[in-house]
């Protein structure tokens, strides 16, 4: 899951489109927290790019950087990694300087990435330097509109661009993207699964009016954007804007079905966001008087008269909870302070790593727990890690019984456009029965909203002229494996092996680190000597013999590893190759001293 802007001031002569678009990446930090970036136009269609890996205050060093970027239009990023890996070079926007020069942000995940690089390498011959999708999405984009072969396009020959494109792609995507000198873009899958969201409001001279997209509709709030002039890009919708130009949307693939992701109502999104004219905010006060129903059914009359508090774990069940104890009648309570300035914890590597980020995340109030019977409610339960942690957590506070209920139900695949929440072996309900979970984290038992009512809480949150009743489809694959789209055969094994590449610097840097403290077992000494590779079924194991096989893709000349032998980085001389730059143009964050 990514967070993508544009944004068009209606004067060209404004150079401080960049101050609004890093104001709205704080707005959105929430979407990515592993890179970000911008990219703006000024004078003369002249591009300047500042992105990197880390939160927003990093990478523009608190604002500073803002002063490089001058420019009357532009697009922003933030990047949580779901296909390639966590380089700096992976860092959003991309940019192709041919045909016209097109920087570009996505947010979603392709599912059939293989073929598109087997095109664009036999049939485009366009050179891909990095693992990301997004990469590929651009230049199939760019392949498609130098079709045209004109000097200057126009609307047309961009819509058609993308008329074309779209039959090559299979997955979930919103997207925004600038040609230089042009004007800016924005369209989306024709399930409508990754969600976009445009605005305009009367620009700061009162002559012309500015436009800008997002993923979510709090930024376009934020920005002085009233509801009334906002509008969501439909499935299979395309906008263009040019330069002193009103909007353009068209229809660029027909509407296969009308299914926005539901986990950016239970789980991602802010809730003071409306997307897809779905209030999250209602939505998730819809889940709680849903799952407080489902307590009765589950828990026994003797269960339910025994507990004192309900309490939410923050942030998202914030909204629930309250709406679960009103329901059951039960007194609320928060019990748990939360350290806001704390990555989530199903992105970090490694169980102890988010056991421990549970433990610098939350913090319990032991007189809320002491002696008390609780029913802590959270959005979801991943890997049953945070959970557990939790749940021991009061224990150590001094509740006597907990009782732990998930406004999800349960989560049992994987996640396939664009949120990585974890292997199916590492899902906690993969293979388990309720009761099983239940033991695995330490509660007294385990309550999941039913799908039914799920879907029906988000239904119910839609405004009059948006409610579609049983009509409105949502993506809900991770709960019970039907997926909207087709799934090419071999993509699950194809996600471990991503995963598994993810986490190979990971852990090699895990055990030099042991080594340099004396710490080290002979599996770590043995992984910083030779390094790491990754199995077929993506688990990342010592090497038995160092190698020097590269991790980027096989051109002029390059040829794969033999069959079940990883790629890695090139070590030259011992020495690991650096960090990988984006060549395509001059980025300020690649110079930190300028």
């Amino acid at each position: 899951m990514c967070g993508i802007l544009a944004v068009l001031h209606a004067n060209a002569e404004d150079t401080a489109v960049a101050a609004e678009l890093h104001e709205a990446l704080y707005l959105l930090q929430h979407r990515g927290q592993d890179a970000c970036g911008i990219a703006v136009c000024g004078a003369r269609g002249r591009i300047h790019q500042c992105k990197g890996n880390g939160l927003a205050g990093k990478v523009f060093r608190d604002g500073s950087r803002i002063q490089d970027l001058p420019g009357y239009m532009g697009i922003g990023h933030l990047r949580y990694p779901t296909a390639g890996t966590s380089a700096s070079s992976e860092a959003q926007p991309f940019f192709v300087n041919s045909p016209y020069g097109i920087s570009f942000a996505h947010n979603g995940n392709l599912i059939n990435a293989k073929e598109l690089r087997d095109f664009l390498d036999f049939e485009a011959h366009r050179h891909i330097n990095t693992e990301s999708d997004s990469e590929l999405m651009l230049n199939v984009f760019a392949n498609e509109l130098n079709i045209t072969g004109k000097a200057r396009v126009n609307s047309d020959d961009i819509f058609a661009a993308l008329e074309r494109m779209y039959p090559r792609l299979e997955g979930g995507w919103a997207c925004t993207a600038m040609l230089a000198g042009f004007g800016i873009i924005g369209f989306r899958d024709a399930y409508g699964i990754r969600p976009l969201i445009l605005g305009s409001r009367l620009s700061a001279s009162g002559e012309g009016r500015d436009y800008i997209m997002a993923s979510e509709s709090v930024v376009l709030q934020q920005q002085g954007i009233r509801k009334s002039n906002m509008v969501d890009i439909l499935p299979g919708q395309a906008v263009i804007i040019e330069r002193g130009q009103p909007p353009v949307i068209k229809e660029v693939q027909k509407q296969k079905r009308y299914c926005p992701d539901i986990f950016e109502y239970c789980y991602f999104a802010r809730p003071d966001t409306v997307m897809d004219g779905i209030s999250v905010h209602q939505s998730r006060e819809n889940m709680g008087y849903k799952l407080a129903a489902k307590i009765v059914k589950e828990l026994t009359a003797a269960q339910l008269e025994e507990i004192d508090v309900v309490m939410p774990i923050p942030e998202t069940s914030n909204t629930i909870a309250p709406c679960v104890a009103a329901r059951l009648n039960i007194p609320y309570r928060q019990g748990f302070v939360k350290n806001r300035y704390v990555f989530r914890t199903f992105i970090m590597p490694g169980q102890q790593a988010r056991q421990k980020g549970v433990r610098r995340k939350l913090n319990a109030m032991h007189e809320q727990f002491a002696g008390k019977n609780v029913l802590l409610i959270d959005d979801s339960i991943v890997r049953g890690t945070t959970s557990r942690e939790i749940v021991l957590m009061a224990q150590e506070a001094g509740a006597q019984k907990v009782y732990f209920a998930s406004a999800a139900p349960r989560i049992r695949h994987p996640h396939i456009y664009g949120i990585d929440l974890a292997s199916p072996s590492e899902l906690i309900a993969h293979r388990r029965t309720v009761d099983e979970i239940a033991a695995h984290i330490g509660a007294e038992k385990v309550i999941f909203q039913s799908l039914e009512d799920l879907i029906d809480a988000c239904r119910q949150a839609a405004r009059p002229d948006y409610y579609r009743g049983e009509s409105q489809d949502f993506e809900v694959g991770v709960f019970n494996g039907e997926y909207v789209t087709s799934v090419p055969q071999g993509y699950f094994e194809h996600l471990e092996q991503i995963r598994g590449e993810s986490k190979k610097m990971k852990v090699l840097e895990s055990a030099r680190d042991k080594v340099a403290k004396g710490l080290a077992d002979d599996a770590d000494i043995q992984i910083a000597t030779y390094g790491v590779d990754v199995t077929q079924d993506g688990k990342v194991v010592p090497s038995r013999a160092p190698s020097d096989h590269d991790d980027g893709s096989f051109a002029n000349g390059d040829h794969p590893p033999p069959a079940g032998q990883s790629k890695r980085r090139r070590t030259i001389d011992g020495v690991r190759e650096p960090e990988r730059q984006d060549p395509a143009m001059h980025n300020v964050n690649d110079y930190p001293d300028e």
